[in-house]
């Protein structure tokens, strides 16, 4: 093992890297970093949502199992490149796809299956909380997908006691702490912007349009907390550790931040969380995002708006559909190659034919 590997494994074993795990749409991935934030080692599960009742959703086991599962791909990667295994980590950060609806009751039952970003089910509550709100209200939004089962009248309401999001729901089972990062909770709630929590007076018009239609909830009891970039969202707990790490050798009280989005993530590692910077995200769903200079001068319909992780307006542009079209044929290239004596993952093929968009016509062979 070379001076290089060594210093890596030094590392790990003394507890001075850090872990970022990222549930998305169709991969679960978990990266370890050094202290020169660079990936030293990486984990991930492949996993597809379900169709069920007229609702895309993943299962709370699938959840579960996801995650163990790319923390335990991740911890095979560190024993086969530094033949080392992990115990402690520096800090640890989790995201996931944005959006979506996850409610629980008092004892901490969900109380309706996760209804992701992809579901297109809330038509009349976005309109009518736009409209109340002066400020635009996406269909994937947690507010707007709470108000459609009102007007749904839905059993499950009266019960709400804690609504959050994929991200906030595993951190908050890793660290018994119920918060979540701006950025992910501007896909929540609006977000005002000076304080750079929940706005209150959004609160007090949402409170009182379902007072008016008989339900006694009040939002502001059943969000979690906002945090901003930097700040410590907990720690791992013992049991936290039970639910992570499936082999029990990783230790409790490693720091976390606050759970993310997976739009934060992309601004992040693109570094464009500044304002005048934007970036576009490619994925399950595409996105194309610029971080503001000052509020917008009135709703426009197409623009979404949420946060930096540290708290900065962003408009964002959206689409549902992206890369499911080139996963599924990138999906036969790995086929037919297998068939041809050589089996390669979808991550090495993403990573072998992606680089050659570069070499393409400018125009793209005259579409431009």
């Amino acid at each position: 093992m070379h001076s290089e590997s060594n210093e890596i494994k030094n590392a790990i074993q003394s507890g001075k890297t850090s872990l970022g795990i990222e549930l998305g749409s169709t991969r679960i991935k978990a990266v370890l970093i050094d202290e020169n934030n660079q990936p030293i080692a990486s984990g991930n599960h492949d996993w597809e949502n379900s169709y069920i009742d007229q609702i895309w959703t993943y299962d709370l086991d699938d959840i579960w199992i996801g995650l163990q599962s790319c923390y335990a791909s991740l911890v095979k990667d560190v024993l086969n490149k530094y033949d080392t295994e992990i115990t402690h980590i520096a800090s640890i950060g989790l995201s996931g796809m944005m959006h979506g609806y996850m409610v629980f009751d008092q004892d901490g039952n969900l109380l309706t299956p996760f209804r992701t970003w992809r579901n297109n089910i809330t038509s009349q509550a976005s309109k009518e909380l736009a409209e109340h709100f002066n400020y635009p209200i996406p269909q994937r939004w947690g507010i707007a997908h709470l108000y459609q089962a009102i007007l749904n009248n839905e059993e499950h309401v009266p019960q709400i006691s804690f609504m959050t999001t994929l991200s906030g729901y595993l951190h908050w089972q890793l660290t018994g702490k119920k918060v979540l990062g701006v950025g992910e909770a501007s896909g929540t709630f609006p977000i005002d912007i000076k304080t750079k929590k929940f706005d209150v007076q959004m609160f007090n018009i949402f409170d009182k349009l379902i007072h008016d239609k008989g339900y006694n909830l009040k939002i502001a009891q059943i969000m979690p907390d906002v945090y901003t970039a930097g700040m410590n969202a907990g720690i791992l707990t013992e049991e936290g550790v039970k639910k992570l790490d499936i082999s029990g050798k990783l230790k409790s009280g490693i720091p976390l931040c606050p759970p993310e989005g997976d739009a934060g993530t992309g601004m992040v590692a693109t570094n464009s969380v500044s304002k005048r910077t934007g970036n576009v995200s490619a994925g399950t769903s595409v996105f194309a995002m610029i971080v503001l200079e000052k509020e917008l001068s009135k709703v426009y319909s197409e623009i979404d708006l949420v946060t930096t992780p540290d708290g900065s307006l962003v408009a964002m542009a959206h689409s549902n559909n992206c890369t499911s079209d080139l996963d599924a044929w990138l999906s036969l290239f790995a086929q037919s190659s297998e068939l041809m004596g050589n089996k390669i993952t979808t991550s090495e093929l993403y990573g072998k034919l992606l680089p050659l968009a570069l070499e393409g016509d400018a125009d793209c062979g005259g579409l431009l």
